[in-house]
Formats: structure tokens, C-alpha cells, sequence
């Protein structure tokens, strides 16, 4: 994962490519819309290999959220 890195100074500390100022959600969202990789690629000046950090990193963020279910009556 050191694709991604997260710095208080660079926008305010969400997690971003390695050196660019490209969110991890700006990628996911990107791809959440249908673009491409090519064009996210393009527009973003990423690589691949970004792309698919980014995915990986908002997996992981996913897979390791605590879910706590409300219970009926309560």
C-alpha cells in the first residue's frame, strides 16, 4: 500500500496517491461512475497501478469496518 499515504498536510490528511494531490475517493468515485481507467489515467495523471491501490485501500477500509446492528426495541 505505499501507493497511498496520508499526510495532515496534503488535503487535510485524506489519503492521496503518493505524490499528487488525487483522493482516494476522487479514483473510487471515478470508477463508481463507470470511467474508465484510461480516462482516469488520463485526467488524473495516475497510472494504473494507482488506480488499483486506491481501490484496494478503500477495500481494506471496507472489510474492516466495525458494524454495530441496532437491536429491535431498542
Amino acid at each position: 500500500m505505499g501507493r497511498i499515504v496520508v499526510d495532515p498536510k496534503v488535503m487535510v490528511g485524506k489519503p492521496v496517491i503518493k505524490g499528487t494531490r488525487v483522493t482516494v475517493y476522487e479514483v473510487t468515485n471515478r470508477v463508481a461512475q463507470g470511467q474508465s481507467f484510461e480516462t482516469i489515467e488520463k485526467d488524473l495523471e495516475i497510472t494504473r497501478e494507482d488506480i488499483k491501490a486506491a481501490l484496494t485501500y478503500a477495500g481494506n477500509l471496507a472489510d474492516n469496518e466495525e458494524i454495530f446492528p441496532q437491536i429491535a426495541g431498542s
